[in-house]
């Protein structure tokens, strides 16, 4: 049996921009993503503290170290500049890797610095 877990969260990071004309997906800077442990294409939830909107798109990589959280497409009319997001991944695990599972949680300042990670 396999049941799904969390594997990868950045926590409370803050949307850089948000473009309509766009395909669609979340860029977020690639440090950020291996931090998190996001790899390229892969399925993503996007949770709004701003304003509870909740949404699932993929990851795209943004330019290492500059801070970008950008939402693509039709999800920029539920997440704007400026509102607070989790950004989380999940997976499918074995019984058998279950309990040596520890999902990659960052926490980033208001400009989206790591604050703290779990390495």
């Amino acid at each position: 049996m396999f049941r799904q877990f969390m594997l990868g969260k950045i926590h409370r990071c803050t949307v850089t921009r948000a473009s309509l004309d766009y395909v669609g997906s979340i860029t977020v800077d690639s440090v950020l993503m291996e931090a998190a442990g996001f790899e390229e294409n892969e399925k993503v939830e996007i949770y709004n503290l701003t304003n509870g909107q909740r949404l699932e798109t993929y990851v795209i990589p943004g330019r290492p170290g500059e801070g970008e959280i950008g939402i693509n497409g039709a999800a920029a009319h539920l997440v704007k500049a400026g509102h607070l997001v989790i950004v989380a991944s999940y997976g499918w695990l074995s019984e058998e890797e279950i309990s040596g599972h520890a999902p990659k949680v960052i926490f980033v300042d208001s400009k989206n610095r790591i604050t703290s990670h779990p390495d």
